[in-house]
């Protein structure tokens, strides 16, 4: 990217599991967001979701239509008969064995559903930004969901790339999602700083220790200014599905069981479960297979309602307003000490009372995990937690009171800032990209 002419517009873009968002910097050193138009109004958050149904047009041929962002939430809610909800496909750019899925008899592969969101991205761009758009500095997670080794982050890079190749990009660099971030907290700045920058992404939390700064930015950016990166595979996709395993589950029968030969054996298997856990991992249960072990399992349960429940919401394709409604209970929860579980959609109606506590208990593993990398980050950096200037956390996970407390234990909350929580990545990208032309 640094051949680029300086008058070549490059975008920022944060392209994450759950949401994306998209940055272009201004002349004036400004940064300009771009927006998604929704029923609702404008939005700068970008949903990472591609929905395909079938429609038979006049002719009376059956055609597939696709549609990704907003859009796919609207047609995805509108439709009766609903067609494929693909959501969080960031997480299997690492996956060797997923090469893509089979929609309505024909085969997509992974890098072509993301394209198809990157090339709605772009289009979106041009025409807000009254310009072509063909180079991207694009924000990348320290670790990847589901890379174990090196030739595994290696694998998912070339991926993405040759997804957004696909999407009429021509040129795309990758930076550090929480280096970005940081040079979005660094525009706010008229002294230099020690920062630790702590990313909560859907699917990763990412922290960077780094040097920025007016002073910085005159005598020139070093590698020896960024002291260390660290990361974790999870973030807010992890802590919901704790909420389901420890409040919808079992509401759902995954305690409940059934007679076998004499024994009490669990009347569904765990596997279905554990896809619920996974909220994107919905649609794939709508198959005769999995019906047919819900309809058998509903009628030797002990507690036949609590499977028709689970039935429903399956047949019923559920899965984005449950996520939903998991979304609101977090959010009750980072502002009270008690809230209410509430799912009601199709023929379903759940209220389930839940504390702080309770959540806190359940992602007490995560937190420890997230603990351990800061605090090796701070290790192997040889910095002392007295010695960083200031915290910037970024993310809506960020929101979370027990994540909030892991860097307020250790750096004190008057050092503790955050803001722009879904749009600082794609904002320091703007910047760097801007920076790199130079």
């Amino acid at each position: 990217m640094q051949q680029l002419r300086s008058h070549l517009p490059v975008v920022g873009i944060d392209f994450g599991t759950t949401n994306s968002s998209m940055a272009l910097a201004t002349e004036d050193a400004g940064v300009q967001l771009a927006s998604f138009a929704t029923r609702t109004g404008d939005t700068s958050s970008f949903r990472s979701i591609v929905y395909m149904e079938q429609m038979k047009e006049q002719t009376g041929v059956r055609r597939v239509h696709s549609f990704t962002g907003p859009a796919a939430i609207e047609h995805y809610l509108e439709a009766e008969k609903k067609g494929r909800l693909i959501q969080s496909l960031k997480s299997y750019l690492p996956s060797r064995t997923l090469t893509g899925t089979s929609i309505f008899g024909r085969h997509y592969t992974l890098e072509h559903l993301l394209s198809q969101m990157l090339s709605d991205l772009r289009e979106n761009a041009e025409k807000q930004f009254a310009k072509p758009i063909r180079h991207a500095l694009v924000g990348r997670p320290v670790r990847f969901v589901g890379a174990e080794t090196v030739e595994d982050d290696i694998y998912a890079v070339s991926r993405l790339r040759s997804a957004f190749e696909n999407a009429g990009f021509e040129t795309v660099d990758f930076e550090f999602e929480p280096v970005a971030a940081a040079y979005f907290y660094e525009s706010t700045l008229d002294q230099d700083e020690l920062i630790l920058i702590g990313d909560f992404g859907g699917g990763t939390s990412d922290f960077s220790l780094l040097r920025v700064g007016p002073g910085v930015r005159r005598r020139g950016r070093t590698p020896q200014d960024i002291l260390g990166i660290s990361g974790v595979a999870l973030a807010g996709d992890a802590f919901d599905a704790r909420i389901v395993r420890k409040l919808v589950s079992p509401a759902l029968g995954s305690d409940s069981y059934a007679p076998s030969m004499n024994k009490m054996l669990p009347a569904v298997p765990a596997w279905i479960y554990s896809n619920l856990e996974r909220w994107h991992y919905l649609s794939f249960l709508r198959t005769r297979d999995v019906m047919e072990i819900l309809r058998s399992a509903r009628l030797r349960a002990l507690e036949p309602k609590k499977i028709q429940a689970l039935t429903d919401l399956i047949e019923e394709d559920l899965g984005y307003q449950l996520h939903q409604a998991i979304q609101r209970v977090k959010f009750e929860l980072s502002h009270s000490n008690a809230a209410e579980f509430r799912f009601s959609d199709g023929s379903l109606d759940l209220r389930i009372p839940v504390t702080r506590a309770d959540f806190e208990a359940w992602i007490a593993n995560d937190l420890h995990t997230i603990e351990a990398s800061v605090d090796s980050l701070l290790q192997s950096s040889g910095v002392a937690p007295r010695n960083v200037d200031r915290v910037f956390l970024t993310g809506g996970t960020s929101f979370v009171p027990a994540v909030r407390r892991i860097f307020t234990s250790r750096f004190g909350e008057d050092r503790v800032r955050g803001g722009n929580e879904f749009t600082s990545v794609a904002h320091g990208l703007a910047l760097s990209a801007k920076g790199r032309l130079r």
